[in-house]
């Protein structure tokens, strides 16, 4: 009676750990929470979601009540500086590991947000308190979207959803597609959703602080366990 040795997967240090769809999803839930905070703690902007950011300067131009121009430059400047900063790590760590390059990004994202909490529990009623955390924030989120866009993770970006909309209603059944991408578009949608009303419930009921340290731990948790692959 002959016997058949089990084939042996080979090693693949990039695939130890949390696949990047999951990672990406509970990123888009930090996301919600970011946005609710800065738009209903930090005068009406965004520091995740810049296509928000740039309607809400449009308004302030016009000088609509609520919204500050000072606030939203200062929102967009630092997402693009960040995006710049996560474009050069990509540049550098991206050839090589991409779990290493992850998790080193993740890191450098707990590491700011962990700090945004800190200074939102030590002066929360200073004004350079406001400045400080719409500049952290929005950097950490320009970092982030710079190393998910590089990532290429199909219908994943972390923190807008207008594609991954269009493509959940154009691409099913219902609009002649296929709808194989639905389950990820949808829990994309939910995630946000999820992180934006727990966000909101935290900045209303609580303070800023516990919703920022809790996107600081969240992250930090994603850096020591995200893989390389999807």
């Amino acid at each position: 009676m002959s016997t058949q040795k089990a084939e042996t997967q080979p090693y693949d240090p990039e695939a130890r750990g949390l696949r990047l769809v999951p990672v990406l999803l509970l990123l888009t839930v930090v996301s919600g929470l970011i946005d609710a905070v800065s738009y209903l703690g930090l005068g009406h902007v965004f520091t995740a979601n810049m296509t928000g950011n740039v309607v809400v300067l449009g308004f302030a131009a016009a000088g609509a009540p609520g919204f500050s121009i000072a606030h939203t430059l200062t929102s967009l400047a630092s997402f693009l500086v960040g995006a710049v900063a996560g474009g050069r790590i990509a540049a550098w760590r991206g050839g090589g590991s991409r779990r290493t390059w992850t998790r080193l990004t993740l890191a450098a994202e707990a590491l700011l947000l962990g700090a945004s909490a800190a200074v939102a529990f030590a002066a929360p009623d200073a004004t350079a308190t406001k400045y400080t955390l719409i500049a952290v924030t929005a950097f950490a989120m320009g970092l982030r979207n710079a190393t998910v866009r590089k990532l290429g993770i199909p219908d994943l970006t972390t923190t807008v959803l207008t594609m991954t909309l269009t493509g959940l209603a154009s691409d099913s059944r219902a609009g002649g597609g296929t709808g194989v991408h639905s389950p990820r578009r949808t829990a994309s949608v939910v995630a946000m959703l999820a992180g934006a009303a727990l966000g909101a419930w935290l900045v209303i009921h609580v303070n800023l602080g516990v919703p920022l340290l809790i996107t600081a731990v969240l992250v930090a948790l994603l850096a020591v366990t995200a893989s390389g692959r999807e």
